[in-house]
C-alpha cells in the first residue's frame, strides 16, 4: 500500500506552507532550540529549526529533483513566479509547466514524508512538538497515511538514570 497522488501533493503543500513561514518570518523572531540527548553525558545540542528547516527543505529539493523539475520548483515555488512567467521564460506550455508542478509536489511529498533518518514531515516532530504514536479512541475511523518503513523512536526519550 502505498499513499495516492493527492495525499503526497497534501504533504508537500503543508511542508511548503511552513516553509514560507519560515522564511517570511522577522529573524529576529528566530529563536534557538534545545535538545537533550539520551546518553550518559546528559549532552544538549541546540540549533535554529527555522533556519534548519529552510536549509532542508531547499537541499532535500535539490537533490531529489532532476535539472527541469528543479529549475520549474526554483521559478515557481522559491522564487514565486506565476505559470504566465515560468512558461514564458522557459519557453514551456501550459500543460507541461502543470503537469511538471503536479509531479514536483508528488515526488517531493513522498520525499519528505519517508525521508531517513529524520523526515520533515510530520512537521511537529520535525520541530520537536509532541508526538503522537498512535490514534486516541474516539478517532480509530481516521486512516492513517502507511510509511514504507517501520516507525521509529520518539526524537526525544525521556531518561531515567539511577544516582548510584
Amino acid at each position: 500500500m502505498s499513499p495516492c497522488n493527492c495525499v503526497l501533493r497534501g504533504v508537500f503543500r503543508a511542508c511548503y506552507a511552513r516553509f514560507r513561514e519560515c522564511v517570511t518570518k522577522e529573524k529576529y523572531m528566530s529563536k534557538i532550540t534545545l535538545e537533550r540527548f539520551s546518553n550518559r553525558g546528559g549532552r544538549v545540542a541546540y540549533g535554529r529549526k527555522d533556519e534548519e528547516f529552510i536549509a532542508d527543505f531547499y537541499l532535500v529539493s535539490k537533490r531529489n529533483l532532476d535539472e527541469f523539475d528543479f529549475k520549474v520548483f526554483r521559478y515557481h515555488f522559491l522564487l514565486g513566479a506565476d505559470w504566465r512567467l515560468c512558461c514564458r521564460q522557459m519557453k514551456i506550455d501550459r500543460g507541461t509547466f502543470f503537469h511538471s508542478v503536479y509531479r514536483i509536489q508528488q515526488k517531493l511529498g513522498r520525499v519528505f514524508r519517508e525521508l531517513e533518518p529524520y523526515s520533515l514531515f510530520p512537521l511537529d516532530e520535525y520541530f520537536g512538538g509532541r508526538v503522537y504514536r498512535s490514534l486516541p479512541k474516539p478517532s480509530n475511523k481516521v486512516l492513517e497515511m502507511p510509511l514504507r518503513f517501520p516507525l521509529r523512536a520518539p526524537l526525544l526519550q525521556p531518561s531515567i538514570e539511577r544516582v548510584a
